[in-house]
């Protein structure tokens, strides 16, 4: 008997929250959505890029860009490591670097065909990068509104309860301790929130820089080859 006195279920606390427990839960609702579509997205991308990159190795060593793309092509849909290295192996491609044109016959040339084939690869991982991180501004900013607003809930509660001290005519411990509980509950829910925002935060900000640093490596072994052929 004494426990039911204690304990509430999850509507009774949201109504002891106040008015702003509906942007918190407005915040939850967003930042679970983000978390599911972004686990959605990681797991259906795989963002492998090593046995790609040995693979499109042993094409360049043969000179078989065409090769490449054929290898590539049919692996850019789900693997965005790909798209990166069919840039690459397209650009490379176009500027003759595998029939040793004109164009890379002496340093200066070499220099711009490196250039074109560097930025033709920045371009596509810009792309992929971005849609890897794609809503994590929105969990950095829910991870710092979340608490600010059951910080702003728990003010307002005080202030209500502090009001309710001045204007009762006998003081007890309860009606202070009911006041600041009550008040306390946004606070609670908004580092909830922000906790959950920021744990999703952390795991996509690391599988998208692992995949940017592989990226990066791989792409420049892989200029670095290029570059010795026309040596």
């Amino acid at each position: 008997m004494e426990e039911s006195t204690v304990s509430f279920t999850l509507m009774e606390l949201f109504q002891l929250g106040g008015v702003l427990m509906w942007p918190l839960l407005v915040y939850s609702i967003i930042t679970i959505t983000i978390g599911i579509e972004r686990v959605i997205f990681f797991v259906y991308h795989d963002r492998k890029i090593d046995d790609m990159g040995r693979a499109v190795s042993e094409f360049i060593a043969n000179r078989d860009y065409a090769g490449a793309e054929v290898y590539l092509s049919p692996l850019t849909k789900r693997r965005m490591g790909a798209r990166i290295l069919l840039a690459l192996v397209n650009r490379a491609r176009h500027l003759g670097v595998a029939s040793h044109l004109e164009v890379a016959s002496t340093m200066q040339g070499r220099v711009f065909s490196e250039r074109q084939i560097e930025r033709a690869v920045e371009t596509e991982a810009v792309t992929c990068v971005n849609s890897l991180e794609n809503g994590l501004n929105f969990l950095t900013a829910l991870g710092s509104l979340s608490p600010l607003t059951g910080f702003l809930g728990t003010v307002a509660g005080m202030i209500g309860a502090f009001r309710s001290i001045a204007e009762a005519t006998e003081v007890n411990a309860q009606i202070v301790a009911n006041g600041i509980y009550e008040a306390l509950i946004t606070t609670v829910a908004g580092l909830i929130i922000a906790i959950v925002a920021m744990i999703f935060h952390s795991i996509f900000s690391h599988y998208a820089d692992k995949f940017t640093a592989d990226i990066e490596k791989t792409c420049s072994d892989l200029i670095a080859e290029i570059a010795d052929q026309q040596l």
